[in-house]
């Protein structure tokens, strides 16, 4: 007799939201650029019972937190990791905006490789079609 595999980490996360009754959860990932059509997109999936995460920072948009160059470049290296733990976190994942560029390929590849499906709000982009 074999003795019961142990559950992997993302299995024993899997399980606890189950038990949980968690509704599902999404995380929208895209250019900042994007940053109201996210907004938009966080109302729909709202609306439709998922939780929500997405970027909460627009680099792009000027802020004392990332006025010098020095500080903006390690915020944007905890950012991008921050980003890569909510994907680790939700269920799936939703990709705004009709332009990738390589952060969000990454994304991308990354939330495929963890097995998340991946919607988008303009499939023509995604680089996998």
């Amino acid at each position: 007799m074999s003795s019961p595999q142990a559950l992997t980490p993302e299995e024993k996360l899997a399980d606890a939201k189950e038990l949980l009754g968690l509704p599902r959860i999404v995380v929208i990932c895209g250019s900042t650029r994007f940053m109201a059509d996210m907004n938009e997109a966080d109302l729909r999936e709202t609306g439709a019972r998922r939780i929500v995460v997405k970027p909460g920072c627009d680099m792009k948009s000027p802020h004392a937190l990332w006025a010098d160059p020095a500080e903006a470049a390690a915020l944007k290296v905890r950012l991008d990791s921050l980003h890569r733990a909510k994907i680790r976190l939700a269920d799936e994942v939703l990709v705004v905006g009709d332009y990738i560029g390589d952060s969000t390929r990454a994304e991308i590849a990354y939330a495929r490789s963890l097995g998340r499906p991946v919607r988008f709000t303009h499939p023509e982009v995604d680089p996998d079609a």
